[in-house]
């Protein structure tokens, strides 16, 4: 990928010890969210989960925001239109396509389509002071882009239904206690707490096996328990699955780091 687009810098992206880190880049507009925002930000993931050398993804934002949702001069253009909203290229659920752990690292502010693609994520941390809301409903719509879908299958319906119908804002440390995000912390300890569970992850489990274990999380929703059981039977005729088994056995009896193979790049059109 051309990296010398100056569009680029609306999300930059750094790769280290297997961890890539996408960082929505709008600060002075609490990354607000914008189409060359979508566009970089979909491309990097893209590239990310083509990216051998990358286990774990994490999304962040720069300044003292996550997202604050989408650029308010988007909004008042889209508010006065009378034209049906035009078709993406890629869905807003784009990231739910990506094979490889995705953490987000909600550091600030984080409503709209920020909170949507935090729901995207696989697993979400959050700075105990930061403010997060669908806030949907306050801006006189219905709640978006599947995220009342993905809230549910979070927090259960009670708390969906709170939060969706509400629009109102909560806390890092009230979205920890609701399961929204995993873990909330001091807000200078986010990243230092995001960046050791993506090192563990990316250092000790198989690549392969979490694309797996992605695609049947999901898949689970919709199907029976017997039917659940059955699929996690067939998992061991998957390609590299007798492989990594072999590894992940050897490397706890043997007690030595684990050596999995990275999955390759994925075709694309």
């Amino acid at each position: 990928m051309d990296d010398s687009n100056p569009s680029d810098d609306v999300v930059l992206y750094d790769v280290a010890d297997g961890v890539a880190t996408l960082t929505l880049n709008r600060p002075d507009r609490l990354n607000a969210w914008t189409p060359e925002m979508e566009t970089r930000y979909f491309d990097l993931l893209d590239r990310a989960d083509d990216d051998p050398e990358v286990r774990v993804i994490v999304v962040t934002g720069a300044g003292r925001g996550f997202c604050a949702g989408m650029d308010a001069a988007v909004l008042s253009e889209r508010s006065r239109s009378t034209e049906p909203r035009a078709a993406r290229v890629r869905p807003l659920g784009y990231p739910l396509q990506v094979r490889k752990l995705l953490v987000a690292a909600i550091n600030g502010g984080c409503a709209g389509i920020g909170f949507q693609q935090a729901l995207c994520c696989d697993v979400r941390f959050a700075a105990s002071d930061a403010k997060i809301a669908s806030a949907f409903t306050r801006r006189g719509i219905p709640p978006e882009f599947a995220a009342s879908w993905l809230l549910a299958r979070i927090v259960g319906a009670g708390h969906c239904a709170d939060l969706m119908l509400s629009g109102r804002a909560i806390t890092g440390a009230e979205a920890a206690a609701v399961g929204l995000v995993t873990r909330a912390v001091p807000r200078e300890k986010l990243l230092a707490t995001v960046y050791e569970y993506a090192g563990d992850v990316a250092a000790n489990c198989s690549p392969r096996a979490i694309e797996y274990a992605k695609t049947d999380l999901r898949a689970d929703w919709s199907r029976t328990y017997a039917d659940a059981e059955q699929h996690a039977d067939r998992i061991y005729d998957r390609p590299g699955h007798r492989e990594d088994f072999a590894e992940g056995v050897g490397s706890y009896v043997e007690r030595r780091p684990p050596h999995f193979e990275n999955v390759a790049p994925r075709p694309r059109p």
